[in-house]
């Protein structure tokens, strides 16, 4: 049985690739023991972290602060998972993914060389940009060991409208109508077949106006679909892209999708494409072919 490594600190790491002649990131490689929240910067809106945090530890902490990262993949990831992964939520109609929340990151390549890229601050621009590079490398290209993250603050209140959905023409009407809205909503799926679900976040005076403008637009009622949501993305095969809802919707029989991402979560079996441009990055990082995937 090959030996599985759990460093506790990123020259752990380090020593552990620079050694090993075959491993494998997220199974021989782990880094549930790299779970320390180093710094957190109230007043900047960033924190930084191991990359073995789990997503519901640093949202604890963030929460005494009025704080958190709009990040709600399904599950309890960690958050070197959730860049490697490329993994998001609903949330993503309006905070992005993951590569959109870290502003920095530090990463053990497959010889052990430790790489650094951004910082804590927002606008930091400086060398390469290794967060998005590594975000959705599944560990092909090294281990992510450290995270800056952009955080936001924590919504007064959270309240949804599920709106009934006839067909896939019905789906794309009510979609654009909400598209073309003055509405903010944090999060826009189509839970396939027969419902839209729009989360609005904010202050309670705020959302209270939002839900039923929202109401008043697309009818509906009030209600929570996002642990549905969340287990029926987990759930899922894979993901693909879409261009047209109404389209792709008369071909399903069932898909949360994620409209303004243009992005679906399907039953059957997916696989997402490693494009060539980044089999030449890996090329690069990892001449040795020293990272299993």
């Amino acid at each position: 049985m090959q030996s599985v490594f759990e460093p506790t600190s990123v020259a752990e790491a380090a020593e552990a690739l620079r050694a090993a002649e075959r491993i494998e990131i997220g199974r021989t490689l782990v880094t549930a023991r790299l779970d320390r929240i180093l710094e957190h910067e109230p007043g900047d809106l960033t924190c930084i972290v191991e990359a073995g945090v789990r997503l519901s530890a640093l949202n604890a902490r963030l929460a005494e602060h009025g704080q958190m990262l709009a990040l709600d993949p399904p599950g309890d990831p960690t958050l070197g998972a959730c860049l490697a992964g490329d993994l998001s939520g609903p949330r993503r109609h309006r905070y992005g993914t993951m590569r959109d929340l870290v502003l920095g990151v530090t990463v053990v390549l497959a010889d052990g060389t430790v790489a650094s890229s951004g910082g804590k601050v927002v606008k930091n621009v400086a060398g390469y940009d290794l967060g998005k590079l590594f975000c959705g490398s599944r560990g092909r290209l090294g281990l992510v060991a450290r995270l800056a993250l952009r955080l936001q603050p924590r919504p007064a209140a959270s309240r949804s409208l599920v709106v009934p959905v006839e067909d896939a023409a019905d789906a794309e009407r009510l979609w654009q109508l909400a598209h073309r809205s003055q509405l903010v909503p944090s999060a826009v799926d189509v839970l396939w077949p027969g419902r839209l679900a729009l989360l609005f976040e904010g202050s309670e005076v705020s959302v209270a106006a939002q839900l039923e403008a929202a109401r008043a637009l697309l009818d509906g009622e009030e209600a929570d679909p996002w642990y549905e949501d969340r287990a029926r993305q987990a759930a899922a095969g894979g993901r693909v892209r879409l261009r047209r809802l109404d389209v792709f919707l008369a071909e399903r029989d069932e898909a949360v999708v994620r409209v303004a991402a243009g992005l679906a979560y399907v039953h059957e079996q997916v696989s997402e494409a490693w494009s060539p441009l980044a089999d030449r990055v890996r090329a690069e990082l990892d001449p040795a072919g020293k990272l299993s995937a």
